[in-house]
């Protein structure tokens, strides 16, 4: 029987998940169930995505706080990453039934997930990047995206021939962020290059890369030519920008970014459901790295920033908030 019809059906379904042209991009230790959570109170059509997950990990431990999601979730992408097609193939079938779409990271750049040969270093093993995506596939009815990014060095810039080969393997959707492997996240994110790739596949491409505002959102779209943006770090300290983006998109009306006093209020309750999934003790740590995000920008935010980022006691974090707002607001 012809497997047309099928890749047909999963093509229109990708369309329908990336309806409004936006998704949440995946952040080890970031996009954790909280945050997409706080995004989805937002926007309820965005594509979420979960943290990276360790495929080797996932074959060991199975359930963990990366896979906690819930119904209002949805869509949701689950990403997961490895190097051995057999274990893929399992985080794949193991995930399918609460994935809406199954993502492949070729893309992060940190130094001990390529030197375990994952994440970027897939872009070095075409051969092996292909059969990844081939095993996952076999692993899940549902689509099946890569993210990745320009090449690892400027003198690998192999992009184009990589994502053809991804979608010639059986990729469903493309996510590319507009750096290198050695760049990280220096300079700026090139969206033209990721024109060049939008103009020579045939599956949807989302670029990623420098998306901070409704602004940026429409320049990269205007620039690369992609069918959306995945936003990124600017989402750790507005989780409504998503919302923002997607509805400029759908109705070319820019709402207002969020004033001091509602800005402090999502830092506040992103705070609390963070200790309600972890404890008040880990709950607070782990937030600590969200504090720059929601401040910045405002009167003394280093200052403020240094003490937030040591205190421990709940009680003192919510009046240090207080008063930032009314200092803020006073002057």
């Amino acid at each position: 029987m012809s497997t047309k019809p099928l890749q047909q059906q999963k093509r229109n379904n990708v369309k329908e998940l990336i309806k409004s042209k936006v998704s949440l991009a995946p952040m080890a230790g970031i996009t954790d169930y909280v945050l997409r959570d706080m995004v989805r109170n937002y926007s309820k059509n965005a594509l979420l995505t979960t943290e990276m997950i360790s495929s080797e990990f996932l074959a060991q431990v199975k359930e963990t706080d990366i896979t906690k999601t819930n119904d209002t979730q949805h869509p949701i992408s689950f990403q997961i990453s490895g190097h051995k097609p057999h274990l893929m193939k399992a985080a794949a079938e193991y995930l399918s039934n609460r994935a809406d779409m199954i993502d492949i990271n070729m893309g992060c750049p940190v130094n001990k997930v390529v030197k375990g040969q994952d994440g970027c270093a897939l872009m070095r093993n075409t051969p092996l990047a292909m059969d990844l995506v081939r095993a996952v596939k076999e692993g899940t009815d549902k689509p099946v995206s890569v993210k990745f990014r320009l090449g690892y060095t400027f003198d690998e810039l192999n992009y184009i021939e990589f994502g053809q080969k991804m979608q010639e393997a059986g990729a469903d959707f493309i996510t590319i962020h507009g750096r290198t492997r050695s760049q990280f996240y220096a300079d700026k994110a090139d969206w033209k290059r990721i024109k060049l790739l939008k103009e020579n596949v045939d599956v949807p491409v989302f670029a990623n890369g420098d998306v901070v505002s409704v602004e940026t959102a429409q320049a990269c779209l205007e620039e690369s030519g992609a069918d959306g943006v995945a936003v990124g770090r600017a989402a750790m300290g507005e989780p409504s920008l998503i919302y923002r983006i997607e509805h400029y998109f759908a109705t070319g009306e820019k709402l207002p970014a969020p004033l001091l006093p509602e800005k402090i209020g999502m830092l506040k309750r992103h705070l609390d459901k963070e200790i309600e999934l972890r404890g008040e003790n880990n709950g607070i740590k782990f937030f600590r790295k969200f504090y720059p995000f929601y401040i910045a920008g405002i009167r003394n935010a280093a200052k403020i920033r240094s003490v937030l980022v040591i205190e421990e006691d709940y009680n003192k974090i919510t009046e240090i908030l207080k008063q930032i707002e009314k200092l803020q607001l006073d002057n």
